[in-house]
């Protein structure tokens, strides 16, 4: 039997943190090696095991795999979460690109210069709740079942509520106009692979402190 894939990252979110997600989501245990100097990244660079030269890096079923994209559609259709044919994944796709955007937006906030933070924030909230969540919200509607796709859990629900949590932390009421979403977060809360990883003590981790930014910067030279 293969052992755990392995996760290369910092000890923080960042692009990682969908993958922790999906591969806690599928029910499948993970280690994790934590990047935590320059001289940790340089060394993984050395070995040629960074196709690119870039983390997030994932040991899995003998690869070592590079690119985010890449490697949560691996894990989404190695373990069931990508839709039953093509159609289904392409509309699996669609909805995690729009999460991916969203969410990409919130993961840079904390870089950003104090002075345009407050109007990025903004950005985010109008961005989610007048043109990400009502898609979700028209979805949930028109499709009538519990999950955006099919009628099974898939990457795309996971993704979206993701973010969904990502948003909150920005803005505790983000949902109050989206009743099927407030369901939709309850429900997939509820999963019993989800409700663990959403427990304390879980490898989900923390929103991005100033703390955090100066480590990346440091790693990374940004």
């Amino acid at each position: 039997m293969a052992g755990k894939p392995k996760l290369h990252y910092t000890k923080g979110r960042g692009k990682m943190e969908s993958i922790r997600w999906l591969l806690a989501a599928a029910g499948v245990e993970f280690e994790e090696e934590f990047i935590e100097t320059k001289e940790d990244l340089e060394k993984l660079r050395n070995d040629g095991v960074l196709l690119f030269q870039q983390v997030p890096m994932v040991e899995i079923d003998g690869m070592k795999m590079v690119q985010t994209r890449a490697i949560l559609s691996y894990i989404a259709a190695k373990y069931n979460l990508y839709g039953k044919d093509l159609k289904e994944r392409a509309w699996i796709d669609m909805y995690v690109e729009g999460t991916t955007d969203l969410m990409g937006m919130i993961m840079y906030l904390p870089f950003q210069p104090a002075d345009t933070k407050e109007k990025n924030l903004a950005l985010i909230i109008e961005r989610a709740t007048t043109r990400y969540f009502p898609v979700y919200e028209k979805a949930l509607k028109d499709h009538g079942q519990d999950y955006l796709v099919g009628n099974k859990l898939s990457w795309a629900d996971v993704h979206l509520l993701e973010a969904i949590l990502m948003v909150e932390e920005c803005k505790a009421d983000v949902l109050s106009a989206f009743p099927l979403l407030q369901a939709f977060k309850g429900r997939i809360s509820n999963i019993p692979t989800i409700k663990k990883f959403l427990q304390p003590g879980s490898q989900r981790k923390p929103p991005t402190d100033e703390k955090f930014v100066a480590v990346v910067r440091k790693i990374f030279n940004i």
